[in-house]
């Protein structure tokens, strides 16, 4: 493959979180419910898809803090699991998201006589986050630039171009994709369209990031790859 140099860098850029604990917290599922639902999008936000950056390197079996604290401290198996199959990462927007972590909840309970609390003493404890970039001073050109940082780059990096980008910034393909597939980028739209999903497998943030080191591979060994095959 003869490598294209785009007109535009990718411009690798990580981010950290600044925590605010908002004062609300319940001791069981039913206070939960009407926690969740008048919280500020933020803190949906911090409880789903910031759990990726917490927990970068493995996916629990409950990967949101909800299911977490459902089933740990509220010790309800099956709240937690139904709660911990919700991927965050399917959601255009944080209240498409809050709908259906509402709708799950409250037709749990609507089967249950009694409330599950924490049997632990731990509350649920309702966070918010900020986010603060940092640039980090790398960018690439060529699609081998690009696979050789992206191997070796923070993990906050992965994180910031592909949920903050998505979520909070409203860029739905997130920034790699988006550089893949532009005019100025690389103008690669079938890589693109497999990268958009990785985001979307369920993995942790180390299993997107080598995903996508893996994709960038077969292109840069053979001709691009036919998307649906590349996807799956």
């Amino acid at each position: 493959m003869i490598e294209q140099r785009a007109k535009q860098p990718f411009r690798f850029v990580s981010c950290m979180e600044l925590r605010e604990i908002l004062g609300k917290r319940a001791m069981d599922e039913s206070r939960l419910l009407e926690i969740i639902e008048e919280a500020p999008a933020d803190s949906i936000y911090y409880h789903t898809h910031s759990y990726y950056l917490r927990h970068p390197y493995s996916q629990g079996v409950f990967p949101n803090d909800f299911a977490t604290w459902a089933a740990l401290h509220a010790q309800d198996r099956v709240l937690g699991e139904r709660l911990g199959i919700l991927d965050p990462f399917e959601f255009d927007d944080i209240e498409q998201l809050r709908v259906d972590i509402l709708t799950i909840i409250d037709d749990h309970l609507s089967h249950l006589r009694t409330i599950p609390r924490s049997a632990t003493g731990e509350p649920f404890e309702f966070v918010r986050s900020h986010v603060i970039e940092a640039d980090l001073g790398l960018q690439a050109w060529t699609l081998r630039e690009f696979r050789e940082t992206m191997a070796d780059v923070e993990v906050g990096a992965v994180y910031n171009h592909v949920c903050e980008a998505r979520l909070r910034k409203g860029r739905l393909s997130g920034d790699f994709a988006g550089w893949l597939s532009a005019e100025d980028g690389l103008g690669l739209p079938d890589l693109a369209a497999v990268v958009v999903k990785v985001g979307r497998l369920g993995l942790s943030l180390e299993g997107m990031r080598t995903r996508i080191v893996r994709l960038c591979d077969g292109v840069l060994g053979a001709p691009v790859p036919d998307a649906h095959r590349l996807g799956r």
